[in-house]
Protein backbone atom coordinates (compact mmCIF):
# COMPACT_ATOMS: atom_id res chain seq x y z
CA UNK A 1 0.00 0.00 0.00
CA UNK A 2 1.39 3.57 -0.78
CA UNK A 3 0.24 6.59 0.74
CA UNK A 4 0.80 9.82 -0.77
CA UNK A 5 1.77 13.30 1.56
CA UNK A 6 1.00 16.40 0.08
CA UNK A 7 2.53 19.83 1.54
CA UNK A 8 -0.51 22.77 2.49
CA UNK A 9 -0.66 26.04 2.77
CA UNK A 10 -0.14 25.24 6.31
CA UNK A 11 3.28 24.95 7.11
CA UNK A 12 2.46 22.31 10.51
CA UNK A 13 -0.24 19.88 8.23
CA UNK A 14 0.06 17.68 6.14
CA UNK A 15 -2.41 15.64 3.98
CA UNK A 16 -2.01 12.27 3.94
CA UNK A 17 -4.03 10.30 1.02
CA UNK A 18 -4.03 6.48 1.42
CA UNK A 19 -5.32 6.32 -1.94
CA UNK A 20 -9.15 4.63 -0.44
CA UNK A 21 -11.96 6.20 0.93
CA UNK A 22 -11.66 7.90 4.53
CA UNK A 23 -15.02 8.95 5.72
CA UNK A 24 -18.15 7.84 3.25
CA UNK A 25 -19.17 11.24 4.12
CA UNK A 26 -18.81 14.30 5.84
CA UNK A 27 -15.72 15.11 7.71
CA UNK A 28 -14.60 14.57 11.39
CA UNK A 29 -12.26 17.26 12.76
CA UNK A 30 -9.84 16.10 15.86
CA UNK A 31 -8.71 19.27 18.24
CA UNK A 32 -7.82 17.67 21.19
CA UNK A 33 -6.30 13.86 22.44
CA UNK A 34 -10.25 13.54 24.28
CA UNK A 35 -12.36 13.97 20.55
CA UNK A 36 -9.63 11.61 19.24
CA UNK A 37 -10.90 8.98 21.52
CA UNK A 38 -13.77 8.38 19.38
CA UNK A 39 -11.22 6.85 16.89
CA UNK A 40 -8.63 4.43 17.03
CA UNK A 41 -6.40 5.93 14.02
CA UNK A 42 -6.84 9.49 15.78
CA UNK A 43 -6.07 8.37 19.00
CA UNK A 44 -3.19 6.88 17.67
CA UNK A 45 -1.83 9.52 15.78
CA UNK A 46 -2.44 11.98 18.92
CA UNK A 47 -0.65 8.98 20.80
CA UNK A 48 2.70 10.59 19.02
CA UNK A 49 3.06 13.96 21.12
CA UNK A 50 3.69 16.32 18.28
CA UNK A 51 0.26 15.84 16.93
CA UNK A 52 -1.98 18.34 17.74
CA UNK A 53 -4.92 17.55 15.33
CA UNK A 54 -6.20 15.43 13.12
CA UNK A 55 -8.72 16.11 10.14
CA UNK A 56 -10.64 13.29 7.76
CA UNK A 57 -11.82 14.30 4.92
CA UNK A 58 -13.32 12.07 1.52
CA UNK A 59 -10.40 10.48 0.90
CA UNK A 60 -7.69 12.26 2.83
CA UNK A 61 -6.45 12.80 6.70
CA UNK A 62 -4.29 15.96 7.20
CA UNK A 63 -2.28 15.95 10.34
CA UNK A 64 -1.22 19.18 12.06
CA UNK A 65 2.12 19.08 14.41
CA UNK A 66 3.08 21.06 17.25
CA UNK A 67 5.00 24.11 17.51
CA UNK A 68 8.45 23.25 17.14
CA UNK A 69 8.01 19.66 15.35
CA UNK A 70 9.50 18.41 12.60
CA UNK A 71 8.25 16.93 9.78
CA UNK A 72 11.33 14.87 9.10
CA UNK A 73 10.74 13.37 12.57
CA UNK A 74 7.27 13.01 13.19
CA UNK A 75 6.34 11.74 9.29
CA UNK A 76 7.23 8.32 9.36
CA UNK A 77 5.72 7.49 12.41
CA UNK A 78 2.84 8.78 11.21
CA UNK A 79 3.17 6.95 7.83
CA UNK A 80 3.74 3.63 9.91
CA UNK A 81 0.55 4.36 11.94
CA UNK A 82 -1.79 5.26 9.27
CA UNK A 83 -0.02 1.78 6.80
CA UNK A 84 -0.79 -0.42 10.16
CA UNK A 85 -4.08 0.96 10.09
CA UNK A 86 -5.44 0.67 6.53
CA UNK A 87 -3.60 -2.43 5.68
CA UNK A 88 -5.36 -4.12 8.43
CA UNK A 89 -8.63 -2.80 7.45
CA UNK A 90 -9.76 -1.09 10.97
CA UNK A 91 -12.42 0.82 11.79
CA UNK A 92 -11.92 4.21 11.84
CA UNK A 93 -14.22 5.12 14.90
CA UNK A 94 -15.22 2.96 17.85
CA UNK A 95 -18.38 1.39 18.70
CA UNK A 96 -21.15 3.45 20.06
CA UNK A 97 -17.85 6.75 19.09
CA UNK A 98 -20.18 9.97 18.61
CA UNK A 99 -18.83 8.26 14.71
CA UNK A 100 -18.61 10.10 11.73
CA UNK A 101 -20.15 13.98 11.64
CA UNK A 102 -19.06 15.51 14.62
CA UNK A 103 -20.28 19.48 15.53
CA UNK A 104 -18.63 20.86 18.38
CA UNK A 105 -20.51 22.76 20.95
CA UNK A 106 -20.18 26.03 19.58
CA UNK A 107 -22.39 29.36 19.36
CA UNK A 108 -25.36 28.25 17.05
CA UNK A 109 -26.54 30.98 14.88
CA UNK A 110 -30.35 30.75 14.01
CA UNK A 111 -30.51 31.89 10.90
CA UNK A 112 -33.78 34.12 9.96
CA UNK A 113 -36.34 32.59 8.01
CA UNK A 114 -36.84 35.64 5.61
CA UNK A 115 -32.89 34.92 4.60
CA UNK A 116 -33.96 31.23 3.04
CA UNK A 117 -33.10 32.07 -0.33
CA UNK A 118 -29.86 34.38 0.88
CA UNK A 119 -28.88 31.23 2.96
CA UNK A 120 -29.51 28.62 -0.12
CA UNK A 121 -27.60 30.76 -2.39
CA UNK A 122 -24.56 30.92 0.43
CA UNK A 123 -24.93 26.83 1.07
CA UNK A 124 -24.56 26.14 -2.64
CA UNK A 125 -21.68 28.41 -3.49
CA UNK A 126 -19.58 27.19 -0.09
CA UNK A 127 -20.28 23.02 -0.97
CA UNK A 128 -19.77 23.64 -5.02
CA UNK A 129 -16.80 26.34 -4.71
CA UNK A 130 -15.33 26.53 -1.77
CA UNK A 131 -15.38 23.45 0.23
CA UNK A 132 -13.85 21.28 -2.71
CA UNK A 133 -10.84 23.77 -3.29
CA UNK A 134 -10.68 23.66 0.80
CA UNK A 135 -10.64 19.97 0.43
CA UNK A 136 -7.61 20.01 -2.16
CA UNK A 137 -5.19 21.71 0.69
CA UNK A 138 -6.23 19.30 3.38
CA UNK A 139 -9.09 21.15 5.22
CA UNK A 140 -12.73 21.88 5.44
CA UNK A 141 -15.14 24.99 5.78
CA UNK A 142 -18.51 24.63 7.35
CA UNK A 143 -21.27 26.68 7.49
CA UNK A 144 -22.04 27.95 10.24
CA UNK A 145 -24.90 30.77 10.04
CA UNK A 146 -25.53 34.52 8.08
CA UNK A 147 -26.84 37.21 10.37
CA UNK A 148 -27.66 40.78 9.12
CA UNK A 149 -24.84 40.41 5.75
CA UNK A 150 -22.17 38.46 7.98
CA UNK A 151 -21.65 34.71 7.12
CA UNK A 152 -20.26 32.77 9.97
CA UNK A 153 -17.89 29.84 8.57
CA UNK A 154 -16.21 27.12 10.84
CA UNK A 155 -12.41 26.39 9.09
CA UNK A 156 -11.62 22.68 10.09
CA UNK A 157 -8.14 20.70 9.10
CA UNK A 158 -5.80 22.27 7.58
CA UNK A 159 -7.34 25.35 7.44
CA UNK A 160 -7.69 25.42 11.19
CA UNK A 161 -4.80 27.99 12.14
CA UNK A 162 -3.19 28.37 8.58
CA UNK A 163 -1.15 31.34 8.21
CA UNK A 164 -2.99 32.18 4.91
CA UNK A 165 -6.67 31.37 6.21
CA UNK A 166 -7.12 35.03 7.05
CA UNK A 167 -6.52 35.78 3.42
CA UNK A 168 -8.64 32.80 2.11
CA UNK A 169 -11.43 34.17 4.03
CA UNK A 170 -11.29 37.81 3.32
CA UNK A 171 -10.16 37.66 -0.44
CA UNK A 172 -11.19 34.70 -1.57
CA UNK A 173 -14.58 33.35 0.10
CA UNK A 174 -15.52 36.85 0.80
CA UNK A 175 -15.11 38.35 -2.49
CA UNK A 176 -17.07 35.16 -4.22
CA UNK A 177 -20.26 35.24 -1.97
CA UNK A 178 -20.21 39.16 -1.88
CA UNK A 179 -20.36 38.92 -5.88
CA UNK A 180 -22.56 36.27 -6.04
CA UNK A 181 -24.98 37.07 -2.93
CA UNK A 182 -25.23 41.07 -3.12
CA UNK A 183 -26.56 40.75 0.52
CA UNK A 184 -23.50 39.35 2.14
CA UNK A 185 -21.13 41.92 3.72
CA UNK A 186 -18.49 40.02 5.27
CA UNK A 187 -16.98 36.18 6.43
CA UNK A 188 -16.21 35.69 9.60
CA UNK A 189 -14.21 32.61 11.02
CA UNK A 190 -16.08 31.26 14.02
Amino acid sequence: MLIETEATPNPATVKFIPGRVVMGMGTRDFATPEEAEASPLADALFGLGDVTGVFFGGDFISVTIAPGAQWSDVKPDILSILLEHFSANMPLFRPGSAGEIFVPQEEEFADDPEDEEIVAQIRELIDTRVRPAVANDGGDIIYRGFDKGTVYLRMQGACSGCPSSTATLKNGIEQLLKHYVPEVTEVRAV
